[in-house]
């Protein structure tokens, strides 16, 4: 295969990636705290030897989630919760402290304040969260303060990466990210709400468009070049 060939593959490629991607987007737009994600694409450019033109070819392999505020709706559960600005909820998993923005939480039978999958929420000390289960009334402050009764128990921890570029995807909704994180100061958490997916459906939907359509030009450009390669070999060979 001729570089052009090359070429071509690696942006195909990319652009199945990418269209992965925008399927799996819209595939979210229902799902609480889904952060919309795309590809960056990139050129890496080699020398030829002997004095040729250098080759340039594009790879694809690099995910970039965008951290937008999504759009907010009120539940009146007082478990439910909405983080308003930067920062993530922290929450044990079995295979570590996972960040996530999807706060539909609720206490387990043994008190603890859990998500939808059963994970366990953290306070600002990585302690998991507690709510007496003959508690009458919970009150969540901005802060993250857990009030039960009118006593504060605990405080719901809302952390940051200190690289944000390295929050590596582990679910729907959920993140992992390495030990170094920062606790956001200043917090702003609503109580009685949840934060949707970011992700704009019109928008998704003219990009998938448009990937497919950059996709079929390209598959167009190989079956050319593919009949090209055949026509020059037939008529080398007579």
């Amino acid at each position: 295969m001729d570089n052009a060939g090359y070429t071509s593959l690696g942006r195909q490629s990319g652009l199945l990636r990418e269209m992965q991607m925008v399927a799996n987007n819209i595939a979210n737009i229902s799902t609480n705290g889904f952060r919309k994600e795309g590809l960056v694409f990139a050129e890496y450019v080699h020398a030829m030897d002997g004095g040729d033109p250098s080759l340039s070819m594009a790879h694809a392999n690099v995910r970039a989630t965008n951290q937008a505020q999504g759009p907010m709706t009120q539940t009146a559960n007082p478990f439910d919760l909405a983080i308003e600005g930067p920062g993530f909820f922290l929450v044990e998993t079995p295979d570590g402290n996972q960040l996530t923005r999807a706060g539909s939480f609720t206490p387990n039978a043994d008190g603890e304040l859990v998500t939808t999958d059963g994970h366990r929420v953290l306070d600002v000390g990585s302690a998991p969260v507690f709510v007496p289960p003959d508690a009458k009334s919970v009150a969540i402050a901005s802060d993250g303060t857990v009030s039960t009764d009118g006593r504060p128990l605990a405080q719901i921890g809302i952390f940051a990466p200190a690289d944000p570029a390295k929050i590596v995807r582990a679910g729907s909704a959920m993140f992992q990210t390495g030990d170094d994180l920062n606790t956001v100061s200043n917090p702003q958490i609503i109580q009685g709400f949840l934060e949707n997916s970011n992700v704009n459906p019109v928008l998704e939907i003219a990009r998938m468009i448009e990937v497919q359509h950059a996709y079929e030009l390209g598959q167009k450009l190989l079956d050319q070049e593919d009949e090209r390669i055949r026509s020059v070999m037939q008529t080398l060979g007579r």
